[in-house]
């Protein structure tokens, strides 16, 4: 058993169904209630079944465990692990879109063009009408 509280009494290994105290109940029910705290956690850290667990904090919050009564202190798993870590991400460099890229040599002269690619129709007319 791995609990803040280590007096709780649990079954004996040979029963074949478990009768809890109301005052675990109520130590474990209080344990689910924390900002941040997954009720698998707690019923895996003081060895119950999720889904028993989860009846138990409906029955607590809809009235019908009224034998539940006051929450003293809660249990806590050992270690408590965030489910999720931020990450700090960095800002990729600008990508710079694809172009055209077209260069002319006339007469000892080059002359290199960059026409955007969405303008693609627009560069292959203009380059129609130059070598015409």
């Amino acid at each position: 058993m791995n609990t803040a509280n280590q007096e709780i009494q649990q079954p004996g290994a040979g029963r074949r169904h478990a009768r809890y105290s109301d005052e675990f109940r109520r130590q474990v029910v209080a344990a689910c209630q924390a900002p941040g705290v997954s009720k698998a956690a707690i019923a895996l850290a003081n060895g119950l079944n999720a889904n028993m667990l989860r009846r138990w904090v409906v029955e607590s919050t809809m009235g019908r465990g009224g034998q539940l009564g006051a929450i003293k202190k809660p249990l806590l798993p050992a270690q408590l692990k965030p489910d999720f870590i931020p990450v700090q991400l960095t800002s990729a460099p600008a990508v710079r879109a694809p172009d055209i890229r077209i260069e002319l040599q006339h007469a000892g002269t080059a002359i290199q063009i960059h026409w955007p690619m969405a303008a693609s129709s627009q560069c292959a007319q203009w380059l129609r009408e130059v070598l015409a």
